[in-house]
């Protein structure tokens, strides 16, 4: 067997199309485009390149979007100070605070700091809130892309066996969440879970989000079932994920290759997320084809 390729570049750009349909249709409504602030601490290089993306991407897509560079040595206070501001500034309807951050700040306040129906990267406590309730949230925009991408894959989700590879707020458990919300039965894995393999070869979708370099071998994996693969490691000058992908093509029904799988989807789901944001801000409702 050799699995079906999930290409998340050209899911991604459905949605960046759909992104921009619709952005457009918002400016004509309010007189304005929806706005998305950037804000990058520092001078990491890998940060950078995401946020450029980022920027291109949302500019793009017909979103107004600023970017804030600050310096590495910038003080936790004047980060609030400038996250405060762009909380009431009325042409921002999302914030996004790029990490890691230096270690100067912590990343828990700034997150708190901003005003949740702005979080376009879902990371505030109230958005995960409404989340694990089933409540109207901003989702963060990985486990997003990836439940988009396995609908489009599989169609239904009910019943099917789900495991998720690694609990980090930022995937692991919203990602599971979405899962459940679809009426999956899911498992969340992670370094303690004993006898790992076995627990993989059951289920029908597996999620590897756990930063481990090729980590889920093929004989893990159930015949046939779909895999989504959220690391990204860099081995030897090359990029791979956390699943052995030579060897789990053999198995799989349906694969994403990394690069070109849930990387681009992640950039789309923050440009739905910023959308989605200034519709609910203005009191619109929300484009059916978000």
């Amino acid at each position: 067997m050799t699995a079906r390729l999930i290409d998340g570049i050209a899911a991604a750009a459905a949605v960046r199309a759909s992104v921009a349909i619709a952005a457009a249709a918002f400016c004509a409504t309010t007189g304005r485009p929806p706005g998305l602030a950037v804000v990058l601490v520092g001078d990491d290089a890998a940060s950078s390149v995401y946020v450029c993306a980022k920027g291109k991407a949302a500019l793009a897509a017909g979103i107004y979007n600023v970017s804030h560079p600050l310096p590495a040595e910038t003080s936790e206070a004047d980060l609030l100070a400038l996250i405060r501001s762009l909380n009431v500034d009325p042409a921002i309807d999302g914030i996004l605070v790029q990490l890691p951050l230096p270690p100067q700040i912590d990343p828990g306040r700034v997150i708190a700091a901003i005003d949740p129906d702005k979080d376009v990267d879902g990371f505030h406590v109230a958005n995960v809130g409404r989340l694990c309730v089933g409540a109207e949230a901003l989702v963060p925009c990985t486990p997003l892309g990836c439940l988009q991408l396995l609908k489009t894959t599989l169609g239904d989700l009910v019943g099917l066996d789900a495991i998720v590879i690694g609990r980090s707020n930022i995937v692991g458990k919203p990602m599971a969440l979405l899962l459940l919300a679809e009426s999956a039965t899911v498992t969340i894995a992670h370094s303690h879970t004993r006898d790992l393999p076995a627990l993989v070869r059951r289920a029908d979708i597996v999620i590897a989000a756990v930063g481990r370099a090729e980590m889920v071998r093929g004989d893990w994996i159930k015949p046939g079932a779909c895999v989504i693969d959220v690391g990204i490691n860099r081995v030897g000058g090359r990029l791979v994920g956390d699943v052995a992908f030579g060897e789990v093509t053999k198995v799989a029904g349906a694969i994403t290759p990394v690069p070109g799988g849930v990387g681009p989807m992640t950039i789309a789901m923050l440009l739905r997320n910023t959308l989605l944001a200034a519709h609910r801000r203005s009191g619109l409702a929300v484009p059916v084809n978000l």
